[in-house]
């Protein structure tokens, strides 16, 4: 039982971190930060789909999926928000007549 108790534990304290990193920065950091940490989520995502490999109970596995859910959304979320960044920093097309 103490390994899931570490496994909560760790992902309660993940929880708290993350919030805290969030929501201490500014609004117009918010899109490069977001940018600049897919690879930091694809890690997570990676981490979230071990721990749900190695879950021996219901709660360590449905808490395991979430996250994988979770930092899947994530994921996407980033690239999404990279992808509309980098659109804004294109030339608009001229008409060619």
């Amino acid at each position: 039982m103490s390994n899931g108790l570490a496994l909560l534990s760790i992902f309660v304290l993940s929880v708290f971190v993350g919030f805290e990193v969030v929501a201490k920065v500014s609004t117009t950091l918010h899109t490069p930060l977001m940018s600049g940490a897919n690879a930091i989520h694809g890690i997570i995502l990676v981490g979230a789909i071990a721990v749900a490999n190695n879950a021996t109970s219901n709660l360590q596995l449905i808490l395991s999926i979430l996250a994988v859910v979770l930092a899947t959304i994530n994921m996407v979320g980033g690239f999404v928000v990279t992808d509309r960044m980098l659109e804004m920093f294109k030339g608009k097309k001229k008409e060619v007549k």
